[in-house]
């Protein structure tokens, strides 16, 4: 899980529990959010939902 700052607002991305400790770069561009890791493998791409504190993994 990471957090994410917006609007003064704290926000927790999980990106799973098997990329624990992995070093990411988090692209934001207004609620646009990429993560990826350190090869420059996406991770998780998603909208931010303002309204909620923890923006789950969609459950495949």
């Amino acid at each position: 899980m990471i957090t994410l700052r917006h609007n003064s607002r704290l926000h927790h991305i999980g990106i799973g529990r098997r990329h624990a400790g992995t070093d990411v770069l988090v692209l934001v561009h207004d609620l646009h959010i990429r993560v990826l890791d350190s090869d420059g493998n996406l991770l998780r791409d998603l909208t931010l939902d303002p309204a909620r504190d923890y923006q789950p993994r969609a459950q495949s």
